[in-house]
């Protein structure tokens, strides 16, 4: 297999060239879109790093379709779930031939064909990206399903990447897996309690089961932080168990969503459902260091 993205020898030139074509553009995604999670992708080793900014691509082009962005463009609710089932019908289909005349699904289908996952992945993903059309308000159990499909699966893909080509135990993937998910959960909720306000007056949305902003109080707040802190835990007890490429980038993602959780634990709820908490650069390079000498300990 060759180093470079997720080509394989057996690929023409012209095809090798389609496919670097669709990486470059799936990398331009994640650089306009995200600096935490970009940051971290950067010290990813090439490979995986190409895998995971080819994931992301299709996450956030999916995510921007019921974000509001087909709306802005003037599309109606029809139209954006209509939109919606295109781009899942394209990826299913690339998943199956490893191409797609759709740059960012043509990277995605060749990471996912590369890395051993597909549409057992993917499907739960769009369920997810459409259940985000309509204006809802969650139960406990339509919640879960949807954490795992938008964050969960996403967790799960990334983790196939690290994985690619490496013998792993049963056991161990198992457990493996029940952190890349605990830390997507996390990373998902951590977004929810900081666009509590936005998602809810804006874009009509309360994700939280029972959770509004009228209704938001100290003790809710309190409840869903440890919750989400509890994924974290989770999630830090299986980084010494990945490849020691990837160890560092997910470290540092980690330390990222555990400092956003301390900053929101000390702004009180009635002003948290009127202001955005991020994480200052300083503090985010801070992070870096932190990770990069407690992942080379672990090495």
């Amino acid at each position: 297999m060759s180093s470079s993205g997720s080509r394989t020898g057996s690929e023409t030139p012209s095809l090798d060239t389609y496919t670097r074509a669709a990486e470059a553009a799936a990398a331009v995604v994640i650089r306009s879109y995200s600096t935490s999670f970009g940051l971290a992708t950067r010290l990813l080793p090439s490979r995986q790093r190409r895998h995971v900014q080819n994931i992301y691509a299709l996450v956030r082009v999916a995510d921007e379709v019921v974000d509001g962005v087909a709306a802005e463009a003037g599309l109606d609710p029809v139209s954006t779930a209509a939109s919606l089932d295109a781009l899942e019908n394209e990826v299913e289909a690339a998943l199956g031939s490893g191409y797609s005349t759709d740059l960012i699904v043509h990277a995605f289908a060749r990471t996912a064909r590369a890395t051993g996952f597909g549409v057992e992945l993917s499907a739960p993903f769009f369920a997810s990206m459409r259940a985000d059309i309509v204006e809802v308000e969650h139960t406990p159990e339509s919640f879960a399903t949807y954490i795992y499909g938008s964050a969960e699966v996403v967790g799960l893909m990334c983790l196939a990447a690290f994985l690619e080509g490496r013998r792993v135990t049963v056991s161990k993937r198992d457990e493996l897996q029940r952190g890349a998910r605990a830390l997507g959960a996390a990373f998902q909720k951590v977004n929810f309690l900081r666009d509590l306000a936005a998602d809810f007056r804006t874009l009509g949305r309360s994700y939280f089961p029972d959770v509004r902003v009228d209704n938001f109080d100290e003790a809710t707040k309190i409840r869903l932080l440890d919750d989400l802190d509890a994924d974290l835990r989770v999630a830090s007890s299986i980084i010494p168990g990945l490849p020691r490429g990837s160890r560092r980038a997910v470290a540092i993602a980690h330390g990222l969503f555990a400092e956003l959780s301390r900053r929101i634990r000390a702004v009180p709820a009635e002003r948290l459902i009127e202001t955005r908490v991020s994480v200052p650069d300083p503090v985010k390079l801070r992070i870096v260091a932190r990770a990069l000498l407690t992942s080379g300990r672990l090495a």
